[in-house]
């Protein structure tokens, strides 16, 4: 699924990406999916031929830039930074790591299934609405055709330790990224650091296809753009959550380390939901509420593109007074085209989460997973917001009692890692930010 290496996946992926960008290219679709099927590789090359000579249709009202310095013209002056209040923040920085990893677990076995198939297997397991780990049924609900294959070590009861997951690998990545480089951080040094520190087979869709361009000497931005369908995809955006930590008060100083790292496989709104998801958590360190966090992370994203717009809608739905289940209706009309690991969707099914979480770090966590699609990675985003809003003491000690505190990871030379040191490592980095900015 979704294989790099794989013309019958990438040719009728990139169809799929041009549509839904606003290109005329549902005929091609169709055609690369039954060329795919038939195992036509010859015409599998022609389609790829015929969509790389595609425009854009009339009418696209979007102007999503991917040139660095095109994105940041787009924006509005930036606020001044909101001073943190510095003994909160080790706190705050701990529940952070703490809800992240918890709330990327509550949602990994429902991962890629949709909001019935979510809402059935929920109800079956007795968690409707969910109020913790899922468990694993011996046999599947009628109308849940499959769990994710992370399912049988990440259900309820099935772990000793937070399990591995790339929304963890990534965010265990940038700490060592920060501490190895620290604000002199390059594009170029992000890709040798994938190389070194990550197993190809744990990177998935955009990243492993920006890994293997790296492997071919390819270089950034071409990394991001070479066949890469899933270069506005969620990965770039599940792995800048620790830029929003080192930075915080600083929305745009956090993107702009969020954008040098997203370049190297995301373009346009994969790029700005990289930025997005830096800038929440940054704000979140240092305000009480989802919605002005909310409001400051909208202020890293083009106004003209389409996640822009779809997160300035959910916060007009808040504001009006509408309730989670307008505002996930509203996703799922007018976000449904989207495949199901795509950032516009993706984002909304966060902020809604936070929006409508009413404080309460299940509930929150739950909105997220309740919505289907990319579920342990809008849980790991939510839970990651929620407790730089609250401190760890929000996350349910029954929930990461489980873990043990220890983190499994893919990353070289971080196995087994407890959140306290990933949270005490994070703080060290975060004030020699504030030194240098002092400076």
């Amino acid at each position: 699924m979704h294989d790099v290496l794989d013309p019958r996946d990438l040719v009728p992926d990139e169809a799929e990406q041009l549509l839904s960008s606003g290109y005329a290219a549902r005929e091609l679709l169709n055609e690369a999916r039954r060329a795919a099927a038939a195992d036509d590789l010859a015409a599998l090359a022609s389609i790829s031929e015929a969509l790389a000579t595609l425009r854009r249709s009339t009418g696209w009202d979007f102007d999503e830039p991917s040139d660095p310095q095109e994105i940041w013209a787009a924006l509005a002056p930036a606020a001044p930074a909101r001073p943190a209040v510095a003994e909160q923040l080790p706190g705050r920085l701990a529940g952070a790591w703490l809800g992240r990893c918890v709330a990327n677990t509550m949602g990994k076995p429902v991962e890629g299934l949709t909001r019935d198939e979510v809402g059935i297997y929920l109800r079956a397991v007795g968690q409707w609405p969910q109020t913790g780990y899922i468990p694993l049924l011996d046999e599947l609900p009628a109308g849940v055709s499959h769990l994710h294959e992370s399912a049988p070590y990440a259900a309820g009861g099935r772990f000793d330790a937070v399990p591995r997951d790339d929304d963890l690998d990534w965010t265990i990545l940038g700490l060592h990224l920060l501490e190895t480089y620290g604000s002199g951080l390059t594009t170029e040094d992000i890709g040798r650091e994938w190389l070194d520190r990550v197993p190809f087979t744990q990177t998935f869709t955009a990243e492993r296809a920006a890994y293997r361009n790296l492997i071919r000497g390819l270089k950034p931005p071409h990394t991001a753009t070479h066949d890469n369908p899933y270069r506005e995809w969620i990965g770039a955006l599940i792995r800048t959550d620790v830029y929003g930590y080192v930075r915080p008060g600083d929305p745009r100083a956090a993107a702009k380390l969020a954008l040098t790292d997203a370049v190297l496989s995301h373009t346009a709104n994969g790029i700005y939901g990289a930025m997005w998801s830096a800038a929440l958590v940054a704000e979140a360190l240092v305000s009480t509420e989802p919605i002005d966090a909310l409001r400051a992370a909208l202020t890293v994203v083009p106004p003209r593109s389409r996640l822009h717009a779809s997160q300035t809608e959910l916060l007009r739905l808040a504001e009006r007074g509408a309730d989670e289940e307008t505002a996930q209706r509203w996703i799922d009309s007018e976000l449904g085209g989207y495949n199901w690991v795509h950032t516009v969707n993706n984002a909304a099914i966060i902020a809604a989460a936070l929006l409508w979480g009413e404080g309460d770090f299940v509930r929150s966590v739950a909105l997220a997973v309740r919505a289907g699609r990319d579920t342990d990675s809008t849980a790991a985003t939510v839970g990651s917001v929620f407790g730089a809003l609250h401190g760890p003491d929000a996350v349910p000690a029954r929930l990461v009692e489980p873990t043990g505190g220890v983190v499994r990871s893919a990353v070289r030379g971080f196995d087994r890692i407890t959140v306290t040191e990933l949270a005490a490592r994070t703080e060290v980095v975060r004030a020699a930010f504030e030194q240098e900015v002092r400076a």
